[in-house]
């Protein structure tokens, strides 16, 4: 599972922060989304904002391309280490089962 944890809370600190104080729906549409529920979904957690509208994003909000990038960067490392983390106990649950078979073979 992605996660998105770390841009979600960035933009709506910035948007809840922000001097125009925009609604979710308000940011959605002024990202060009027709959908007002675009925000919403990316401060659930449930998405991350496209690279094509990151830039966009930033002058709307005013935030810092670096602190952008230092939320970006954190939730592709924690999606990383969660992966891992789940092929590491794939990987160990499938030795743990070839180790059984290969001991019943060797006492039959």
């Amino acid at each position: 599972m992605r996660s998105f944890e770390n841009i979600s809370q960035l933009i709506r600190q910035k948007r809840l922060e922000h001097h125009k104080h925009y609604s979710q729906a308000e940011l959605s549409q002024i990202l060009g989304y027709k959908n007002g529920q675009f925000i919403s979904n990316v401060e659930r957690g449930l998405c991350s904002i496209p690279l094509k509208m990151l830039k966009r994003v930033a002058q709307v909000l005013d935030i810092s391309p670096m602190e952008l990038r230092e939320s970006l960067l954190a939730d592709f490392h924690n999606t990383l280490d969660e992966y891992f983390k789940m092929e590491g106990q794939v990987r160990n649950s499938k030795n743990v089962a070839e180790n059984a078979v290969s001991e019943e073979q060797v006492v039959l």
